[in-house]
């Protein structure tokens, strides 16, 4: 059995600030890939300044940067002067693959584009990712996430008729952007094993979080659907959605008919399966909020972690709707190792915790293999790897290049 991580041997130079790039050379990092991060001189990723703790802020250690900056390497470089330039030439020399999250043109500008690269390194793979990609008439326009959500029609079908349009509850727009990313490398990578050649990827973070929404996209394209906002109702099924018990929410999803038998069955309400109203799947759909108000009416005699247990020994969809500190403490979670702890780290004086990917890969698991770096914690050792001598280094240093 292999014991050998899947990207092992690549080297990634990650350029990037914040979340989508970051998270996207994480993916990478925790599949065996050497990542370098490549940061501004005195400051560095903006994350480093990011996070509930303001002391791991005020330290550069913010909680967000720890949270996808496992077993990265960084280096400070100064890309808008000549000797910093470069040196990150001779990273780019030394790469497999660089990301960037800059706004379109950025890079070209500092001639550190990939045109300019390429002459260096023909087999590179730069991955460029932005709120809307590197051409259009949006090319220009800063993005965060919220703002990405706003414009999918993401936030237009979050919440319900009374609360949409509404924001989803994390950066999603940002990680499906760097989910995309990781992705495309990879399969850069696969194709440049096949043919010897490097190539420029342009990752929208727009078209990434379009291309996620799947079956509303869809529905609308094909079927004429306009989306709408459901809440908790699932517009596929019903019952399929969060129902009040006893104690607290249960999500049931019945989506199937011979769900529904078994649920109406298990809840003592076998009557329903003949009713007209609910007989059928489209009736379902047409009544679904008649039919929530009958299975709550026995949901309401026990609690959620009951009746999750009951309907799941039934084959019935269901589980209860958790916090994420509770989420974070499930046996599930616990079994399958998706949190690994770090322990006291430096530049941090309290132990952390950061979750790896969410698969398993037999022999060659993703994992972190060190703690999140100090900013320029690895300059030497990655310098001295290309060859620069500690008089160059420190010279370096002198001249703010570094």
């Amino acid at each position: 059995m292999t014991t050998k991580k899947a990207l092992a041997g690549i080297r990634v130079l990650d350029v990037t600030n914040v979340l989508a790039g970051p998270f996207c050379a994480y993916q990478l990092g925790l599949l065996g890939a050497d990542v370098i991060k490549v940061e501004a001189p005195g400051s560095g990723d903006l994350a480093r300044q990011l996070g509930a703790a303001p002391e791991l802020n005020k330290a550069l250690m913010g909680a967000s940067f720890l949270a996808q900056n496992g077993g990265k390497r960084s280096v400070t470089v100064n890309l808008k002067s000549p000797a910093g330039k470069q040196v990150f030439r001779d990273l780019a020399a030394s790469a497999d693959v660089v990301v960037e999250n800059f706004r379109p043109g950025v890079m070209n500008r500092l001639g550190l584009g990939y045109e300019a690269l390429r002459q260096i390194n023909p087999r590179l793979v730069y991955c460029a990712i932005s709120g809307f990609g590197q051409s259009g008439p949006l090319r220009d326009a800063p993005a965060y996430d919220q703002i990405v959500q706003g414009l999918s029609g993401m936030m237009s079908i979050t919440g319900d008729e009374g609360s949409a349009p509404m924001r989803v509850g994390y950066p999603v727009a940002d990680t499906l952007g760097g989910m995309t990313a990781a992705f495309a490398i990879c399969a850069a990578l696969v194709r440049r094993g096949a043919d010897g050649e490097g190539t420029f990827i342009d990752v929208s973070m727009l078209e990434s979080s379009l291309a996620a929404m799947g079956w509303v996209v869809s529905n609308y394209l094909i079927a004429g659907q306009l989306p709408q906002p459901m809440g908790n109702e699932n517009f596929t099924a019903a019952p399929s959605g969060a129902f009040e018990t006893g104690d607290g929410l249960l999500n049931i999803a019945a989506n199937k008919q011979e769900q529904f038998l078994a649920l109406v069955e298990l809840l003592g309400l076998p009557e329903l399966a003949s009713d007209p109203r609910f007989a059928e799947r489209e009736a379902r759909k047409r009544h679904r909020h008649e039919l929530r108000r009958l299975l709550e009416t026995k949901l309401a005699h026990g609690s959620s972690a009951q009746w999750e247990r009951r309907l799941s020994e039934a084959g019935i969809p269901a589980g209860r709707v958790l916090g994420v500190p509770d989420a974070l403490a499930e046996p599930q979670i616990n079994e399958r190792k998706l949190i690994r702890k770090l322990g006291r780290i430096k530049g941090v004086d309290r132990e952390i915790s950061v979750a790896l990917a969410g698969f398993k890969m037999q022999g060659a698991d993703p994992a972190v293999d060190r703690p999140p770096p100090v900013l320029g914690e690895h300059a030497d050792e990655i310098l001295d790897g290309l060859g620069y001598s500690s008089e160059r280094i420190a010279e370096l240093r002198r001249q703010g290049a570094i």
